[in-house]
């Protein structure tokens, strides 16, 4: 697996081949697009709809989007932030989204992915990390609690006001 920043052209847009590998894999999650509601319609999530939400988050100036490439094709993706965007002395980074190609589902990726992004916070001299799961996802539950994240707080998410539980995990 190659894990890079995503690379946006000087006017801030996606090369139309990656926009459409992007497109592709939020798509094929459909069952978290549906759970989320990050999307209007789960069955037909579009290319300016992708572009939309990444730009939001590279909005943020302590955001990082990273792109999963294996034999050429994106497989994943992965956001970050390096401080809680509401709470400026919550001195751990956050993972605001992990999400894997589901065609990739079960084979490791999001694992490795996720080491991946914990090995940088590690190298930047991070103590911990931190996340939120939505609560009607069992399954992200069961994801992260496998690769050692603990429960450390129930909340409303801060976009949608979704119920969310807080997640963390020591580095």
């Amino acid at each position: 697996m190659i894990v890079e920043p995503l690379d946006v052209r000087e006017d801030g847009s996606l090369p139309g081949p990656l926009l459409t590998e992007l497109t592709e894999l939020y798509a094929s999650n459909r069952e978290f697009q549906q759970l989320s509601g990050d999307f209007p319609d789960p069955d037909d999530i579009r290319p300016e709809q992708v572009a939309a939400s990444l730009a939001e988050e590279l909005a943020h100036p302590d955001a990082e989007v990273l792109i999963a490439r294996s034999a050429g094709h994106v497989i994943g993706v992965s956001v970050t932030r390096s401080h809680h965007p509401a709470d400026p002395d919550d001195p751990d980074p956050w993972i605001g989204l992990l999400m894997v190609h589901a065609r990739d589902h079960r084979v490791g990726f999001g694992r490795e992915l996720a080491e991946i992004v914990e090995k940088r916070f590690r190298e930047a001299g991070r103590q911990g990390v931190k996340l939120a799961v939505l609560e009607n996802n069992p399954n992200a539950v069961a994801f992260w609690t496998a690769l050692g994240y603990e429960e450390t707080d129930r909340r409303k998410d801060l976009r949608l006001g979704r119920d969310s539980i807080v997640m963390r995990k020591a580095l």
